[in-house]
Order: C-alpha cells, then sequence, then structure tokens
C-alpha cells in the first residue's frame, strides 16, 4: 500500500487543477485514477493492476478520505480529496472554456442522454464528438471510434477495474488527452442520482451515506476498505519494526 500512497498527488486540488488546464491547453496526454481504498486494495491483489497504478504514466488522485489517512500512517501528507465527480465537473468546464473536445462513454443511455442535454444547455462551449452508453457489448469498438475522433478529454464510467484496464490498454495509441475513469460521476453530474448531503462531503462521509442508502455495497466496502485498514496496519506494524532494528 505505501507504494500505491507514495505516488498519489500531494499538492491541493486547485494545483491539480492548474497542471490539468494547462496539459488541457498544451494538448498533452494524461491517465488520472481517482484512488480510494478499494482501488489502492484492487491493485495490491492483481498484478495487471498494481502495473496501472505504478505506471510513470498514471496519475493517482486522493478520491476517498481513506486514502488521505492511510498516507498519514506512513507520514505522507495529502492536503485534500480530489473526487471523481469534482474533476469530472472541472474538465467539463475546461472544455466549454477552451471549446475543447469531449467524449462520453458509460453509463446507462438514460443518463448518457441527460449529460447530453447538460452540455449542450450548460457547457455549450464543450464539443461534445462522441457518446456511447456503458451497455455496449463490444467496447474496444468504442475506443477504436474514439482513436479516431482524437478527443481532448474522455470520460469514461464503466467502473472499476473495467474502466481503467481499457483506458490502459489503449493509451498507447494517444498522442494527447486528458483520460479519467469517472465511476458513477455522470450519476451524480446528470441528477440521476443524489451527491451525498452537504454535511456528509464536508466531515468526509460520503461513503457512510452511500452505504447506508445502499446495503448492497456493504460486502464491497468490507472487501475495499476493511481489509484495506487491516493491511495498512500490517505495513506499518512492519516498518515500525524494522525501525527498532
Amino acid at each position: 500500500m505505501k507504494e500505491y500512497l507514495e505516488k498519489v498527488y500531494k499538492k491541493s486540488k486547485k494545483d491539480f487543477y492548474k497542471e490539468v488546464e494547462q496539459k488541457l491547453i498544451n494538448g498533452e496526454k494524461e491517465f488520472i485514477i481517482t484512488a480510494n481504498p478499494e482501488i489502492l486494495t484492487m491493485g495490491d491483489k492483481d498484478k495487471e493492476f498494481d502495473k496501472i497504478l505504478l505506471d510513470e504514466n498514471t496519475t493517482i488522485i486522493p478520491d476517498g478520505i481513506g486514502v488521505i489517512k492511510g498516507a498519514k500512517m506512513f507520514g505522507i501528507d495529502l492536503p485534500e480529496r480530489i473526487t471523481g465527480v469534482e474533476l469530472t465537473t472541472e474538465l467539463i468546464k475546461l472544455c466549454d472554456k477552451y471549446n475543447k473536445s469531449m467524449y462520453l462513454f458509460g453509463a446507462t443511455e438514460e443518463v448518457m442522454n441527460k449529460m447530453k442535454i447538460l452540455i449542450e444547455e450548460k457547457y455549450s462551449g464543450v464539443n461534445l464528438i462522441g457518446s456511447q452508453n456503458g451497455y455496449i457489448e463490444d467496447k474496444q469498438a468504442v475506443m477504436e471510434d474514439i482513436k479516431m475522433k482524437r478527443p481532448d478529454v474522455v470520460l469514461v464510467a464503466l467502473g472499476v477495474p473495467k474502466q481503467e484496464r481499457l483506458i490502459y490498454d489503449n493509451l498507447q495509441y494517444f498522442d494527447k488527452g486528458i483520460f479519467v475513469g469517472v465511476g458513477g460521476s455522470f450519476d451524480v453530474i446528470s441528477r440521476s442520482k443524489k451527491r451525498a448531503p452537504k454535511i456528509f462531503i464536508k466531515l468526509n462521509l460520503e461513503w457512510l451515506y452511500r452505504i447506508a442508502f445502499s446495503p448492497s455495497r456493504w460486502k464491497r466496502f468490507y472487501e475495499g476498505n476493511i481489509k484495506y485498514v487491516f493491511k495498512l496496519k500490517k505495513e506499518v506494524k512492519k516498518e515500525n519494526q524494522k525501525g527498532r532494528k
């Protein structure tokens, strides 16, 4: 876990957005992973996903509060969360500001239609050059379409780890573009699903709100979060023992 946490972006949200903005303007390429404990635990168990997380071309940002607290256990200071929903919204705003092109892939057809209407009505400067719901069988065919259209921003909402693997497997074929696996961000931004109330967000308790209203998440929460804590404590203990020798 420490290896992942050491790689997580360590500046402020404002700094990160400025860096992304500059890369967008310059036509650079970046693959961003919005990390929570579940994602880091997945990397610890899956060699292929471990490779994706540790690749030098992958940028990891601290989406979950568990990532920030976990980093603190190793003396790593992460100033604040940078959530997938907020990053997705920021990228839409930046594309609107600079008339950049965007491709949306994932979620349901209903949610995708709501996203298109939202962008058309509120962010008319965005050049939305493609969109596809996530239920299409041949997802690689969508990536081929994206390669051909060469958008400035690609947002993929297929859930972890599908979205990250699909992006990573195709990243080498692009010479530009900001790529992000955005999970359920389209659902929240399109208002198909409510985000947690502001008090939960302020107290970094969005996770509690989500599982309270979706009991099916309990198993996933245990696998990705409780095991994460045990793994962290084990690694910290091991490090402390080494330090005493």
